[in-house]
């Protein structure tokens, strides 16, 4: 790292588990904790025994917004998990000044990078973080609402929603090391069971951490972990389409028919 990592390490008491909606700072141009922010947060709540467990040494945020989810991991892993290296980028400038205001305010420590997904850190981090965290932009959106910038870039994601999260798979499969974990966000027309196929593809298996479900939308927060066993499968497969139609009809399950609509 060029920086110090003892400059960005937590030597806080941490009283809360989670990041408080109070103490959470905002901008007119910034994406406010919502239901999609707090299905991930409580994804890795669930999950925080085996983070315990996993004792991760680099933990990234891509798309850090308010700071409410770097800030609630920082808390989740808390003094148990000691020397922990945190880091989260945005794109959006306001949102990188929102969360060092929201860090700030819960005490703890995290590297703040102002940045298109981490265009500037791939040769710093390859194969180097233990637990990514993403909540894309994943709203269906006209292409051009995409690169419009402002408050539009936490939730415009083109067609199906897609546009960014296409972007990020790769650069998550880049930055994680071998006992990488990635949670990340998707909605019902993200089309999630392609998303797991597509990783799986790349020798990732995946399980779907919490479900929920609101009038405006279906969530889904899926964990993305390195599975030597689908790495062997894959190379072995001696016929692709059987392999793919026997995953996706055994991760079909996880996915309830349940009819998506998403007010604009």
């Amino acid at each position: 790292m060029h920086r110090s990592l003892h400059a960005f390490r937590s030597a806080y008491k941490m009283p809360y588990r989670t990041a408080q909606i109070r103490l959470v700072s905002s901008h007119p141009e910034v994406y406010e904790p919502c239901d999609d922010s707090f299905a991930l947060v409580d994804a890795l709540l669930a999950d925080r025994t085996n983070l315990l467990e996993h004792q991760p040494s680099i933990c990234m945020e891509i798309g850090c917004g308010s700071g409410y989810i770097i800030t609630s991991l920082v808390l989740i892993l808390g003094q148990e998990v000691p020397g922990v290296y945190y880091i989260a980028t945005d794109i959006n400038p306001h949102a990188v000044k929102v969360t060092q205001e929201t860090l700030n305010a819960h005490g703890v420590l995290a590297e703040l990078v102002c940045m298109d997904i981490a265009s500037g850190l791939e040769k710093r981090l390859a194969g180097k973080v233990d637990v990514m965290v993403v909540n894309p932009p994943y709203v269906p959106t006209p292409e051009d609402e995409v690169s419009r910038g402002g408050i539009a870039t936490a939730w415009a994601g083109g067609e199906n929603g897609r546009s960014v999260i296409d972007r990020i798979l790769p650069v998550a499969e880049r930055l994680l090391s071998d006992r990488g974990w990635l949670y990340m966000v998707t909605l019902t027309a993200n089309d999630p069971k392609e998303i797991c196929l597509l990783m799986r593809k790349k020798g990732y298996a995946s399980r779907i951490i919490v479900q929920r479900s609101t009038e405006e939308e279906s969530l889904q927060i899926i964990k993305f972990w390195c599975d030597s066993d689908i790495q062997d499968l894959n190379e072995a497969t001696s016929s692709p389409r059987k392999a793919a139609a026997s995953f996706v009809g055994s991760l079909v399950s996880q996915f309830p028919r349940i009819p998506f609509g998403k007010s604009q």
